[in-house]
């Protein structure tokens, strides 16, 4: 049998060495940075960093998991960006929110964070400078699309530049973590509609009051001991709070989509999405017409969804994902074929499709 301070030993020498190679990989990155500076050339290659996740990945022999792996890889890539010029990243906030946590898991912990009260406030963050990035969410997997986030791209020059798949999980939290104490719940809508059956089952006739997000509910109910709060785990550090129960979604494997937006899309990953946005002319097969490019070009729709206008009425724009790249051709000739049939036609962007 292995003697186990032998194995410890060897552990702290692959330690040392692992120390010692993030250095020397620190030290080139900074000739990088220097080299893009030169160039006037972004410090941030978002094609780059999912060629770098991918090649690890697929080279990984195990037993290290990839998930496992691409996670300690997603922070070394965070801290040799901040070596050059740490991004900025709005979100929707405040602090501790499922889009804070969705943030944090695509840019690592050496990236700046800005949150913001409202999705059109990131919007604007990015837009006027003030962040490199901005994340929201939208769509969840059991409540559907967040529709604020679909209408603000229709008067936004902002376009999508990556996607983030997070999966959700809800917890009960309050100051005294004790159940008898509770006289009112706050929550997200959204937090709460994913939580209805527990709610209904556990607490008949106590109110579940809304609030701007999961986070704001965590906040207020830090001030209110006759208070519960449906929040994420990481609500209770930072908020103080105590745990009254966890994973109390009515369906597991919940998952919501985080859209990465900035003032340009990235260039081909070979894994790619493709979100347009459109509204059609008002004549029989309308929306006929506009599908069958699609079929046509064998390009595979992962999402559509309409919404109105507000422009005039009962006229809808149409949000629709593809796979594949604005730059490939079979993506490029439906789209040409599309556009002559649309009243209104925009490219959100092409970027990576998250796993």
């Amino acid at each position: 049998m292995p003697d186990l301070k032998k194995l410890r030993n060897k552990i702290d020498k692959l330690d040392n060495e692992i120390v010692k190679l993030l250095n020397e990989r620190a030290e080139v990155v900074l000739q990088v940075g220097k080299t893009k500076q030169d160039r006037q050339l972004k410090v941030h290659s978002p094609e780059r960093e999912q060629a770098i996740l991918k090649k690890l990945t697929d080279k990984n022999p195990g037993p290290f998991p990839n998930d496992a792996l691409r996670v300690v890889y997603e922070e070394i890539i965070s801290a040799s960006v901040a070596l050059q010029q740490p991004l900025k990243i709005a979100y929707l906030g405040p602090a501790a929110t499922f889009t804070h946590l969705a943030a944090r898991r695509k840019f690592g912990s050496s990236s700046n964070y800005i949150p913001e009260g409202t999705i059109k406030e990131v919007f604007e963050s990015v837009f006027r400078g003030k962040a490199n990035y901005g994340v929201v969410p939208i769509e969840n997997s059991t409540e559907g699309v967040v529709n604020y986030t679909l209408d603000m791209f229709m008067d936004s020059d902002l376009m999508v530049a990556s996607e983030i798949m997070l999966e959700i999980s809800h917890n009960l939290m309050s100051k005294t973590g004790k159940i008898k104490d509770i006289k009112k719940i706050y929550s997200h809508p959204q937090a709460k509609a994913q939580c209805r059956s527990f709610l209904e089952r556990t607490f008949p006739g106590i109110p579940v009051i809304d609030e701007l997000s999961t986070a704001a509910a965590a906040k207020r109910v830090s001030k209110n001991p006759t208070a519960a709060a449906v929040a994420s785990e990481l609500s209770a550090s930072v908020y103080n709070l105590k745990f009254i129960d966890k994973n109390i979604e009515d369906y597991k494997r919940n998952m919501t989509r985080f859209l990465i937006i900035s003032k340009e899309s990235p260039g081909k990953t070979g894994k790619d999405k493709t979100s347009i946005m459109f509204s059609i002319k008002d004549k029989p097969g309308a929306l006929f017409l506009i599908l069958n490019p699609f079929a046509k070009h064998k390009l595979n729709l992962t999402k559509i969804e309409s919404r109105p206008s507000k422009r005039k009425a009962w006229e809808y724009i149409f949000f629709v994902d593809m796979e594949g790249h604005i730059e490939d051709k079979n993506v490029g000739r439906a789209i040409k074929e599309i556009q002559k049939e649309c009243l209104f036609f925009k490219v959100l962007g092409s970027y990576p499709s998250a796993d």
